[in-house]
Protein backbone atom coordinates (compact mmCIF):
# COMPACT_ATOMS: atom_id res chain seq x y z
CA UNK A 1 0.00 0.00 0.00
CA UNK A 2 1.16 3.75 -0.76
CA UNK A 3 0.43 7.32 0.59
CA UNK A 4 1.90 10.11 -0.81
CA UNK A 5 1.57 13.43 0.34
CA UNK A 6 3.08 16.14 -1.26
CA UNK A 7 2.22 20.18 -1.74
CA UNK A 8 -0.20 19.43 -4.76
CA UNK A 9 -2.55 17.17 -2.43
CA UNK A 10 -2.46 13.63 -1.07
CA UNK A 11 -2.68 10.14 -3.09
CA UNK A 12 -2.40 6.56 -2.51
CA UNK A 13 -4.01 3.41 -3.16
CA UNK A 14 -7.58 2.39 -1.43
CA UNK A 15 -7.18 -0.01 1.64
CA UNK A 16 -4.56 -1.20 4.22
CA UNK A 17 -3.68 0.62 7.73
CA UNK A 18 -4.17 3.89 7.95
CA UNK A 19 -0.79 5.97 7.33
CA UNK A 20 0.24 3.56 4.60
CA UNK A 21 -2.53 3.87 2.26
CA UNK A 22 -5.23 5.50 0.91
CA UNK A 23 -7.76 4.96 4.50
CA UNK A 24 -10.85 6.08 5.44
CA UNK A 25 -9.26 7.77 8.17
CA UNK A 26 -6.17 9.32 5.87
CA UNK A 27 -9.48 11.06 4.12
CA UNK A 28 -10.53 12.35 7.35
CA UNK A 29 -7.60 13.62 8.47
CA UNK A 30 -6.18 15.53 5.15
CA UNK A 31 -9.86 16.60 4.49
CA UNK A 32 -9.79 18.18 7.98
CA UNK A 33 -6.68 20.29 7.28
CA UNK A 34 -7.05 21.31 3.71
CA UNK A 35 -10.90 22.60 5.18
CA UNK A 36 -9.41 24.92 7.92
CA UNK A 37 -6.59 25.64 5.85
CA UNK A 38 -9.48 27.02 3.12
CA UNK A 39 -11.52 28.84 5.31
CA UNK A 40 -8.82 30.34 7.04
CA UNK A 41 -7.12 31.92 3.96
CA UNK A 42 -10.70 33.24 2.27
CA UNK A 43 -13.08 33.40 5.15
CA UNK A 44 -15.49 32.29 3.51
CA UNK A 45 -16.81 28.81 4.64
CA UNK A 46 -17.65 27.45 1.40
CA UNK A 47 -15.61 24.25 -1.37
CA UNK A 48 -16.43 23.05 -4.48
CA UNK A 49 -16.25 19.16 -4.75
CA UNK A 50 -16.40 16.85 -7.54
CA UNK A 51 -14.63 13.83 -8.59
CA UNK A 52 -13.87 11.22 -12.04
CA UNK A 53 -15.48 7.81 -11.91
CA UNK A 54 -13.01 5.43 -10.67
CA UNK A 55 -14.25 2.64 -8.60
CA UNK A 56 -13.43 3.97 -5.26
CA UNK A 57 -14.91 7.47 -5.81
CA UNK A 58 -17.96 7.90 -4.16
CA UNK A 59 -16.41 6.43 -0.74
CA UNK A 60 -14.15 8.79 -0.89
CA UNK A 61 -16.83 11.30 -1.88
CA UNK A 62 -18.86 10.74 0.96
CA UNK A 63 -16.13 10.70 3.40
CA UNK A 64 -14.86 14.20 1.96
CA UNK A 65 -18.39 16.10 1.80
CA UNK A 66 -18.98 14.59 5.54
CA UNK A 67 -15.94 15.71 7.09
CA UNK A 68 -16.34 19.08 5.54
CA UNK A 69 -20.00 19.41 6.66
CA UNK A 70 -18.43 18.28 10.15
CA UNK A 71 -16.19 21.29 10.53
CA UNK A 72 -18.86 23.67 9.70
CA UNK A 73 -18.19 24.04 5.72
CA UNK A 74 -21.28 24.35 2.80
CA UNK A 75 -20.25 21.89 0.43
CA UNK A 76 -21.24 22.36 -3.28
CA UNK A 77 -20.89 18.84 -4.88
CA UNK A 78 -20.57 18.42 -8.64
CA UNK A 79 -20.64 14.72 -8.58
CA UNK A 80 -19.17 13.21 -11.76
CA UNK A 81 -17.05 15.63 -12.85
CA UNK A 82 -13.73 16.76 -14.22
CA UNK A 83 -10.82 18.87 -12.98
CA UNK A 84 -11.05 21.43 -14.86
CA UNK A 85 -14.92 21.75 -14.15
CA UNK A 86 -14.07 22.08 -10.79
CA UNK A 87 -11.60 24.62 -11.50
CA UNK A 88 -14.16 26.57 -13.30
CA UNK A 89 -16.74 26.02 -10.72
CA UNK A 90 -14.27 27.48 -7.55
CA UNK A 91 -14.42 30.94 -8.71
CA UNK A 92 -17.66 30.94 -9.90
CA UNK A 93 -19.23 29.51 -6.68
CA UNK A 94 -17.22 32.25 -5.22
CA UNK A 95 -16.08 29.17 -2.90
CA UNK A 96 -12.83 29.11 -0.40
CA UNK A 97 -11.84 26.38 -2.68
CA UNK A 98 -12.05 23.01 -4.11
CA UNK A 99 -11.40 19.04 -3.96
CA UNK A 100 -11.03 17.25 -7.02
CA UNK A 101 -11.80 13.21 -6.05
CA UNK A 102 -9.51 11.73 -8.78
CA UNK A 103 -5.71 9.67 -8.78
CA UNK A 104 -5.56 11.12 -12.70
CA UNK A 105 -4.09 8.81 -14.82
CA UNK A 106 -2.73 6.70 -12.58
CA UNK A 107 -4.76 2.78 -11.97
CA UNK A 108 -7.60 1.90 -10.80
CA UNK A 109 -6.06 0.56 -7.09
CA UNK A 110 -5.07 4.82 -6.40
CA UNK A 111 -7.35 7.80 -5.76
CA UNK A 112 -6.00 11.17 -4.36
CA UNK A 113 -7.52 14.82 -3.01
CA UNK A 114 -6.33 17.54 -5.29
CA UNK A 115 -6.61 20.78 -3.50
CA UNK A 116 -7.23 24.15 -5.44
CA UNK A 117 -7.22 27.75 -3.87
CA UNK A 118 -9.95 30.69 -4.26
CA UNK A 119 -8.88 30.97 -7.72
CA UNK A 120 -9.23 27.47 -8.69
CA UNK A 121 -5.93 26.54 -8.91
CA UNK A 122 -3.35 24.39 -7.34
CA UNK A 123 -2.57 25.32 -3.78
CA UNK A 124 1.33 27.03 -3.68
CA UNK A 125 4.36 24.74 -2.42
CA UNK A 126 4.14 26.78 0.78
CA UNK A 127 0.30 26.34 1.54
CA UNK A 128 0.94 22.92 0.92
CA UNK A 129 3.11 22.30 3.09
CA UNK A 130 0.98 24.84 5.80
CA UNK A 131 -2.03 22.06 5.05
CA UNK A 132 0.01 19.09 5.71
CA UNK A 133 1.19 20.58 8.79
CA UNK A 134 -1.94 21.31 10.12
CA UNK A 135 -2.81 17.48 9.55
CA UNK A 136 0.23 15.81 11.01
CA UNK A 137 -0.75 18.47 14.25
CA UNK A 138 -4.62 17.31 14.36
CA UNK A 139 -4.78 20.97 14.51
CA UNK A 140 -8.60 21.87 13.64
CA UNK A 141 -11.86 21.46 15.65
CA UNK A 142 -15.28 20.15 14.64
CA UNK A 143 -18.50 21.97 14.30
CA UNK A 144 -21.34 21.80 17.12
CA UNK A 145 -24.62 20.36 15.89
CA UNK A 146 -26.25 23.80 14.90
CA UNK A 147 -23.32 24.63 12.84
CA UNK A 148 -22.51 21.92 10.48
CA UNK A 149 -22.11 22.36 7.03
CA UNK A 150 -24.82 21.91 4.04
CA UNK A 151 -24.22 20.18 1.33
CA UNK A 152 -25.68 21.47 -2.26
CA UNK A 153 -25.66 19.22 -5.81
CA UNK A 154 -25.06 20.95 -8.57
CA UNK A 155 -24.94 19.18 -12.34
CA UNK A 156 -25.07 22.41 -14.17
CA UNK A 157 -21.32 22.78 -14.13
CA UNK A 158 -21.19 20.61 -17.57
CA UNK A 159 -22.99 22.82 -19.52
CA UNK A 160 -21.28 26.14 -17.63
CA UNK A 161 -18.24 25.00 -18.80
CA UNK A 162 -18.74 24.19 -22.12
CA UNK A 163 -20.65 27.54 -22.52
CA UNK A 164 -17.26 29.14 -21.34
CA UNK A 165 -15.59 27.01 -24.03
CA UNK A 166 -17.90 28.11 -26.39
CA UNK A 167 -17.20 31.65 -25.54
CA UNK A 168 -13.84 31.70 -26.37
CA UNK A 169 -12.96 34.03 -29.17
CA UNK A 170 -10.61 31.38 -30.70
CA UNK A 171 -12.66 28.56 -30.51
CA UNK A 172 -14.53 28.47 -34.08
CA UNK A 173 -17.79 26.30 -33.63
CA UNK A 174 -18.87 27.29 -37.68
CA UNK A 175 -15.80 26.34 -38.68
CA UNK A 176 -15.61 23.06 -36.84
CA UNK A 177 -19.18 22.58 -38.02
CA UNK A 178 -18.37 23.19 -41.89
CA UNK A 179 -15.65 20.27 -41.54
CA UNK A 180 -18.06 17.65 -40.77
CA UNK A 181 -15.51 16.07 -38.83
CA UNK A 182 -15.49 12.01 -37.90
CA UNK A 183 -14.01 11.22 -34.47
CA UNK A 184 -13.80 8.72 -32.28
CA UNK A 185 -13.12 9.13 -28.72
CA UNK A 186 -11.50 6.62 -25.90
CA UNK A 187 -12.99 8.14 -22.37
CA UNK A 188 -11.31 5.04 -20.28
CA UNK A 189 -15.01 4.71 -18.70
CA UNK A 190 -14.74 7.95 -16.66
CA UNK A 191 -16.57 11.47 -16.26
CA UNK A 192 -14.45 12.46 -20.11
CA UNK A 193 -17.65 9.64 -21.23
CA UNK A 194 -19.80 12.52 -19.60
CA UNK A 195 -18.42 15.53 -21.16
CA UNK A 196 -16.24 14.74 -24.04
CA UNK A 197 -19.63 13.34 -26.26
CA UNK A 198 -21.46 16.53 -25.05
CA UNK A 199 -19.15 19.26 -25.89
CA UNK A 200 -18.32 17.74 -29.27
CA UNK A 201 -21.75 17.84 -29.87
CA UNK A 202 -21.98 21.52 -28.83
CA UNK A 203 -19.24 22.18 -31.59
CA UNK A 204 -20.90 20.64 -34.18
CA UNK A 205 -19.56 17.70 -34.34
CA UNK A 206 -22.11 15.18 -35.74
CA UNK A 207 -20.07 12.44 -36.43
CA UNK A 208 -18.65 10.51 -33.07
CA UNK A 209 -17.81 6.96 -32.49
CA UNK A 210 -17.66 5.99 -28.70
CA UNK A 211 -14.93 3.96 -27.17
CA UNK A 212 -15.08 3.21 -23.43
CA UNK A 213 -17.36 6.10 -22.82
CA UNK A 214 -19.63 4.67 -19.76
CA UNK A 215 -18.20 6.54 -16.69
CA UNK A 216 -18.56 3.27 -14.59
CA UNK A 217 -14.73 3.54 -13.42
CA UNK A 218 -13.99 -0.20 -15.03
CA UNK A 219 -10.71 1.20 -16.92
CA UNK A 220 -10.54 -0.67 -19.80
CA UNK A 221 -6.91 -0.54 -20.22
CA UNK A 222 -3.98 1.81 -18.57
CA UNK A 223 -5.53 5.09 -18.20
CA UNK A 224 -2.50 6.93 -18.78
CA UNK A 225 -3.27 8.17 -22.72
CA UNK A 226 0.53 6.90 -23.81
CA UNK A 227 0.28 4.94 -27.27
CA UNK A 228 1.13 1.73 -26.09
CA UNK A 229 -2.68 2.24 -24.35
CA UNK A 230 -4.50 3.42 -27.03
CA UNK A 231 -4.08 0.13 -29.61
CA UNK A 232 -8.04 0.43 -29.69
CA UNK A 233 -8.73 3.71 -30.60
CA UNK A 234 -5.92 3.14 -33.22
CA UNK A 235 -7.49 0.49 -34.77
CA UNK A 236 -11.32 1.98 -34.22
CA UNK A 237 -9.81 5.25 -36.06
CA UNK A 238 -8.97 3.05 -39.03
CA UNK A 239 -12.06 0.33 -39.17
CA UNK A 240 -14.38 3.93 -39.08
CA UNK A 241 -12.27 5.63 -41.55
CA UNK A 242 -12.58 8.78 -39.10
CA UNK A 243 -10.52 11.94 -39.60
CA UNK A 244 -9.01 11.65 -35.85
CA UNK A 245 -8.83 9.89 -32.67
CA UNK A 246 -9.14 11.96 -29.27
CA UNK A 247 -8.13 10.06 -26.07
CA UNK A 248 -8.16 11.91 -22.78
CA UNK A 249 -7.03 10.50 -19.32
CA UNK A 250 -9.61 9.99 -16.17
CA UNK A 251 -9.90 13.32 -14.84
CA UNK A 252 -9.82 14.80 -18.32
CA UNK A 253 -7.10 17.16 -18.23
CA UNK A 254 -4.66 15.22 -20.48
CA UNK A 255 -5.44 15.01 -23.86
CA UNK A 256 -3.58 12.99 -26.96
CA UNK A 257 -4.91 12.80 -30.26
CA UNK A 258 -5.12 9.63 -33.26
CA UNK A 259 -4.16 10.66 -37.00
CA UNK A 260 -6.24 9.71 -39.49
CA UNK A 261 -3.94 6.53 -40.44
CA UNK A 262 -3.72 5.33 -37.07
CA UNK A 263 -0.62 6.70 -36.08
CA UNK A 264 -0.26 8.63 -33.14
CA UNK A 265 0.17 12.55 -33.18
CA UNK A 266 1.78 12.53 -30.24
CA UNK A 267 0.95 14.22 -26.80
CA UNK A 268 4.06 15.73 -26.39
CA UNK A 269 2.68 18.01 -29.84
CA UNK A 270 -1.19 18.53 -28.57
CA UNK A 271 0.19 21.80 -26.99
CA UNK A 272 2.57 22.75 -29.47
CA UNK A 273 -0.17 22.59 -32.40
CA UNK A 274 -2.63 24.44 -29.83
CA UNK A 275 -0.07 27.04 -29.44
CA UNK A 276 0.82 27.43 -33.12
CA UNK A 277 -3.21 27.79 -32.98
CA UNK A 278 -3.31 30.61 -30.38
CA UNK A 279 -0.04 31.91 -31.43
CA UNK A 280 -1.21 32.86 -34.99
CA UNK A 281 -3.96 35.80 -33.64
CA UNK A 282 -2.58 36.30 -30.16
CA UNK A 283 1.03 37.84 -29.80
CA UNK A 284 2.66 36.80 -26.72
CA UNK A 285 4.97 34.35 -24.64
CA UNK A 286 4.38 30.68 -24.16
CA UNK A 287 5.27 28.03 -21.34
CA UNK A 288 6.29 24.48 -20.62
CA UNK A 289 8.27 22.57 -18.26
CA UNK A 290 11.63 21.59 -18.53
CA UNK A 291 10.86 17.64 -19.35
CA UNK A 292 8.74 18.72 -22.34
CA UNK A 293 9.60 19.37 -26.57
CA UNK A 294 11.68 21.70 -28.03
CA UNK A 295 9.00 22.20 -30.59
CA UNK A 296 7.45 24.57 -29.11
CA UNK A 297 10.26 27.02 -28.53
CA UNK A 298 10.62 26.90 -32.24
CA UNK A 299 6.65 27.57 -32.85
CA UNK A 300 6.35 30.01 -30.37
CA UNK A 301 9.82 32.19 -31.66
CA UNK A 302 8.63 31.59 -35.33
CA UNK A 303 5.61 33.64 -34.23
CA UNK A 304 8.21 36.23 -32.70
CA UNK A 305 7.40 35.22 -28.81
CA UNK A 306 9.43 33.81 -26.11
CA UNK A 307 9.45 30.76 -24.88
CA UNK A 308 10.47 30.17 -21.50
CA UNK A 309 10.81 26.59 -19.25
CA UNK A 310 9.59 26.04 -15.93
CA UNK A 311 10.32 22.79 -13.02
CA UNK A 312 8.07 20.53 -13.59
CA UNK A 313 4.83 20.37 -11.80
CA UNK A 314 1.31 22.34 -13.04
CA UNK A 315 1.80 24.89 -10.47
CA UNK A 316 5.54 25.78 -11.47
CA UNK A 317 4.16 25.90 -14.97
CA UNK A 318 1.28 28.42 -14.28
CA UNK A 319 3.57 30.58 -11.80
CA UNK A 320 6.07 31.15 -15.27
CA UNK A 321 3.08 31.98 -17.39
CA UNK A 322 1.96 34.75 -15.20
CA UNK A 323 5.45 36.01 -14.84
CA UNK A 324 5.83 35.60 -18.76
CA UNK A 325 2.33 37.06 -19.25
CA UNK A 326 2.18 33.65 -21.63
CA UNK A 327 -0.66 33.19 -23.57
CA UNK A 328 -0.37 29.53 -23.41
CA UNK A 329 1.42 26.86 -21.64
CA UNK A 330 1.53 23.32 -20.26
CA UNK A 331 3.04 20.20 -20.34
CA UNK A 332 3.88 17.65 -22.76
CA UNK A 333 2.05 14.82 -21.68
CA UNK A 334 -1.26 16.48 -23.57
CA UNK A 335 -1.92 19.29 -20.90
CA UNK A 336 -3.13 22.26 -22.40
CA UNK A 337 -3.38 25.69 -19.92
CA UNK A 338 -4.73 28.91 -21.87
CA UNK A 339 -5.21 31.28 -19.54
CA UNK A 340 -7.86 32.74 -21.30
CA UNK A 341 -10.32 29.94 -19.41
CA UNK A 342 -8.33 29.35 -16.28
CA UNK A 343 -5.08 28.35 -15.30
CA UNK A 344 -5.14 24.49 -15.31
CA UNK A 345 -4.91 21.92 -17.05
CA UNK A 346 -8.11 21.53 -19.53
CA UNK A 347 -8.37 18.87 -22.00
CA UNK A 348 -12.05 20.23 -22.91
CA UNK A 349 -10.48 23.41 -23.65
CA UNK A 350 -7.77 21.80 -25.74
CA UNK A 351 -10.06 19.75 -27.87
CA UNK A 352 -12.19 23.00 -29.01
CA UNK A 353 -9.28 24.92 -29.87
CA UNK A 354 -7.43 22.32 -31.70
CA UNK A 355 -10.50 21.17 -33.58
CA UNK A 356 -10.99 25.16 -34.72
CA UNK A 357 -7.09 24.98 -35.91
CA UNK A 358 -7.69 21.46 -38.00
CA UNK A 359 -10.93 22.93 -39.45
CA UNK A 360 -8.72 26.26 -40.64
CA UNK A 361 -6.00 24.35 -41.33
CA UNK A 362 -8.26 22.32 -43.96
CA UNK A 363 -5.74 19.48 -44.62
CA UNK A 364 -5.34 15.74 -42.16
CA UNK A 365 -4.50 15.61 -39.21
CA UNK A 366 -1.14 13.74 -40.02
CA UNK A 367 -0.22 16.91 -42.47
CA UNK A 368 -0.70 19.08 -39.73
CA UNK A 369 1.54 16.86 -37.98
CA UNK A 370 3.98 16.85 -40.50
CA UNK A 371 4.36 20.69 -40.32
CA UNK A 372 6.09 20.81 -37.24
CA UNK A 373 9.67 20.53 -36.14
CA UNK A 374 10.63 16.29 -35.85
CA UNK A 375 11.56 15.87 -32.25
CA UNK A 376 12.21 12.49 -30.20
CA UNK A 377 12.36 12.31 -26.48
CA UNK A 378 13.98 8.74 -24.33
CA UNK A 379 12.90 8.44 -21.15
CA UNK A 380 15.69 6.62 -19.01
CA UNK A 381 16.34 6.66 -15.13
CA UNK A 382 19.56 5.18 -13.08
CA UNK A 383 18.16 3.46 -9.73
CA UNK A 384 21.07 4.34 -7.00
CA UNK A 385 21.43 3.29 -3.52
CA UNK A 386 19.45 5.40 -0.70
CA UNK A 387 22.17 6.70 0.92
CA UNK A 388 23.96 8.47 -2.64
CA UNK A 389 23.82 12.49 -2.29
CA UNK A 390 21.74 12.85 -5.78
CA UNK A 391 22.38 16.39 -5.08
CA UNK A 392 26.50 16.32 -4.90
CA UNK A 393 25.85 13.91 -8.17
CA UNK A 394 24.14 16.42 -9.94
CA UNK A 395 26.86 19.08 -9.30
CA UNK A 396 29.91 17.17 -10.71
CA UNK A 397 27.55 16.80 -14.23
CA UNK A 398 27.17 20.53 -14.23
CA UNK A 399 30.63 20.87 -13.57
CA UNK A 400 31.68 18.56 -16.49
CA UNK A 401 29.38 20.55 -18.93
CA UNK A 402 29.28 24.08 -17.62
CA UNK A 403 30.04 25.16 -20.76
CA UNK A 404 27.30 24.05 -22.55
CA UNK A 405 23.73 26.23 -21.49
CA UNK A 406 22.33 25.00 -18.43
CA UNK A 407 19.56 25.20 -15.87
CA UNK A 408 19.45 23.93 -12.20
CA UNK A 409 15.87 25.83 -11.13
CA UNK A 410 14.80 21.58 -11.36
CA UNK A 411 17.19 18.74 -11.73
CA UNK A 412 19.69 19.76 -14.53
CA UNK A 413 18.85 20.46 -17.80
CA UNK A 414 21.61 20.92 -20.05
CA UNK A 415 21.22 22.28 -24.19
CA UNK A 416 23.22 21.01 -27.03
CA UNK A 417 22.19 23.33 -29.98
CA UNK A 418 18.92 22.00 -30.38
CA UNK A 419 18.97 18.77 -28.30
CA UNK A 420 18.75 18.34 -24.40
CA UNK A 421 19.20 16.74 -21.59
CA UNK A 422 17.20 16.75 -18.72
CA UNK A 423 18.21 14.91 -14.93
CA UNK A 424 16.13 14.86 -12.01
CA UNK A 425 15.74 13.29 -8.86
CA UNK A 426 12.79 11.70 -7.94
CA UNK A 427 10.41 12.29 -5.07
CA UNK A 428 9.14 9.05 -4.31
CA UNK A 429 12.37 6.78 -4.91
CA UNK A 430 15.94 6.86 -5.43
CA UNK A 431 16.40 7.03 -8.89
CA UNK A 432 17.34 9.84 -11.55
CA UNK A 433 14.85 10.19 -14.22
CA UNK A 434 16.84 10.84 -17.54
CA UNK A 435 15.25 12.54 -20.03
CA UNK A 436 16.69 13.45 -23.40
CA UNK A 437 15.40 14.81 -26.39
CA UNK A 438 16.82 15.10 -30.34
CA UNK A 439 15.88 15.11 -34.16
CA UNK A 440 15.53 11.47 -34.33
CA UNK A 441 15.30 8.44 -31.64
CA UNK A 442 18.79 7.64 -32.14
CA UNK A 443 20.10 10.80 -31.59
CA UNK A 444 18.31 10.91 -28.14
CA UNK A 445 19.41 7.54 -26.99
CA UNK A 446 22.24 8.32 -28.11
CA UNK A 447 22.23 11.62 -25.52
CA UNK A 448 21.38 9.71 -22.88
CA UNK A 449 23.26 6.71 -22.94
CA UNK A 450 26.46 9.43 -22.96
CA UNK A 451 25.50 11.18 -19.50
CA UNK A 452 24.80 7.86 -17.90
CA UNK A 453 28.14 6.45 -19.24
CA UNK A 454 29.30 9.66 -17.09
CA UNK A 455 26.97 9.16 -14.21
CA UNK A 456 28.64 5.84 -13.92
CA UNK A 457 31.92 7.02 -14.44
CA UNK A 458 31.41 9.40 -11.35
CA UNK A 459 29.65 6.81 -9.20
CA UNK A 460 32.78 4.21 -9.98
CA UNK A 461 30.17 1.75 -11.40
CA UNK A 462 31.30 -0.81 -13.71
Amino acid sequence: MTLIKSISGIRGTIGGKAGEGLTPIDIVKFTSAYGKWAVTQSGNNKIVVGRDARISGSMVNNLVIGTLQGLGINVVDLGLSTTPTVEVAVPMEKAAGGIIITASHNPKQWNALKLLNADGEFISDADGKEVLDIAESSDFYFANVDELGTVTTDDSYLQKHIDAILALPLVDKDAIAKANFSVVIDCVNSTGGLFVPALLKALGVNTVHQLYCDPDGKFPHNPEPLPENLIALSQEVVAKKADLGIAVDPDVDRLCFVNEDGSMFGEEYTLVAVADYVLKSTKGNTVSNLSSTRALRDVTEKAGGVYEGAAVGEVNVVNKMKETNAVIGGEGNGGVIYPELHYGRDALAGIALFLSHLAKFGKSISVLRASYPAYYISKNKITLTPEMDIDALLLKVEEKYKKQPHTTIDGLKIEFDKEWVHLRRSNTEPIIRIYSEGNSETVANNLANKIIADIKEILHIN
